[in-house]
């Protein structure tokens, strides 16, 4: 009877034993070590700093693309439309969403140029710091939110009232945290009022067509199925994504600094 060594014999080279599989072949795994010590000098302070600043910025851009910029009353207006129009599925909402955003970059170009060009640029080659660079880049979007409230200060006045503060003559009286809930009161605001102006035509076809169906006894017939594809009609006779988008950059533009 053939014992283990000799059974052994049996496989090509030889004996394989336990120790003989090396890891040679296995894949590397990198060893993260994350840990918490006193800097060393004050390069490894700034460098710390600047890693927390790219943090705090990343988890409030959301915020301050939605509140500080276009986006607001560009995204409110499409979701307008889409209603006006009687649509539930079509676009979907990550297209509308999709839609502002872009049209935010585009309207919003210039003063993320500036901002680029005086605070992100200058502090990464390390020309100014970063108190320097947090007040260049908050100059232009207080520019820009201002120069929209520019025709309609009454939302200023009103915060600035409510917080005890006088009159401001410039923008420098304002401070950001009364000019940004101002700016945001003042984009819902314009918002509504061109919803209510694109609604107005699609429910005068609502109207007609449930005064028809009433008057021809389809009572149980929703208006919506009939009315619907007249809209749609409407919306591209008179090539509507085209007229939305141009006014909606141009009332933007033409308060632009």
């Amino acid at each position: 009877m053939p014992n283990a060594r000799q059974g052994a014999g049996n496989f090509p080279g030889g004996a394989v034993s336990a120790t003989s599989a090396t890891p040679q072949n296995l894949p590397v795994i990198p060893f993260l070590d994350i840990s918490v010590r006193q800097p060393e000098t004050g390069q490894d302070v700034a460098f710390s700093l600047q890693l927390l600043l790219i943090l705090t910025v990343l988890s409030l851009a959301p915020s301050i693309i939605i509140l500080m910029t276009s986006f607001l009353r560009v995204s409110i207006v499409l979701d307008f439309v889409k209603r006006a129009l009687s649509l539930q599925q079509v676009p979907p909402n990550q297209v509308l969403l999709g839609i502002a955003f872009f049209l935010t970059i585009f309207i919003m170009w210039p003063t993320f140029n500036e901002i680029y060009d005086n605070s992100l640029r200058p502090m990464s080659e390390g020309e100014i710091s970063i108190q320097e660079a947090y007040e260049a880049a908050e100059r232009p979007l207080r520019l820009f939110m201002y120069s929209q409230m520019r025709s309609n200060p009454e939302n200023i006045r009103l915060f600035m009232t409510m917080r005890g503060l006088p009159k401001p003559e410039t923008l420098a009286d304002v401070p950001t945290y009364i000019l940004i809930p101002s700016f945001i009161l003042n984009e819902l605001t314009i918002a509504f009022k061109i919803g209510i102006l694109l609604f107005i035509p699609f429910i005068i076809i609502d109207m007609v067509v449930a005064s028809i169906l009433m008057s021809m006894g389809m009572i149980m017939l929703p208006p919506v199925m009939i009315s619907t594809p007249f809209k749609l009609i409407l919306f591209v006779l008179v090539d509507g994504w085209n007229l939305m988008t141009r006014q909606l950059v141009e009332s933007f533009l033409r308060n632009m600094p």
